[in-house]
């Protein structure tokens, strides 16, 4: 049976929670993008990450990328959990799960579903560094 398992969230991500949501008896390959906030951006030290987002019209948009991922390849879970408000540096941002019966599908799909979310989802993402100052970043796939 195919789900798809969407979340905005402000606690903290586990991805073996959320690869529970997409195992199946039938399902060959389980594939994970795993998004975190790095320590630096073009020399400054970053501190954290704090993302925004417009909630009711980011979980339309994310099921939207589920359906046009499914229409594609032959999908059986789809898992799209993305943190709001601070992230600190090692932490998960995003975590894409996507399984399938065969590797192909789960690999092209999760990929795809990454660049997508960055392109049409109104989540935002401002870098804090660790100098005091702030920039909000532009989402690019």
């Amino acid at each position: 049976m195919s789900h798809n398992y969407i979340c905005i969230t402000s606690e903290p991500l586990d991805l073996l929670s959320i690869n529970k949501l997409v195992e199946r008896t039938t399902v060959g390959a389980i594939v994970n993008f795993i998004g975190t906030t790095r320590d630096s951006f073009e020399g400054k030290q970053v501190e954290t990450l704090e993302y925004e987002a417009y909630v009711p019209m980011a979980e339309k948009e994310l099921l939207k990328l589920c359906d046009e991922a499914r229409s594609k390849w032959d999908l059986q879970g789809i898992a799209i959990y993305h943190r709001i408000g601070l992230v600190p540096v090692c932490e998960a941002s995003v975590i894409i799960s996507v399984s399938s019966a065969h590797r192909a599908d789960s690999l092209h799909a999760c990929s795809s579903l990454i660049d997508r979310l960055k392109e049409t989802v109104p989540i935002w993402k401002k870098e804090r560094y660790t100098d005091g100052t702030s920039n909000w970043k532009q989402n690019c796939p």
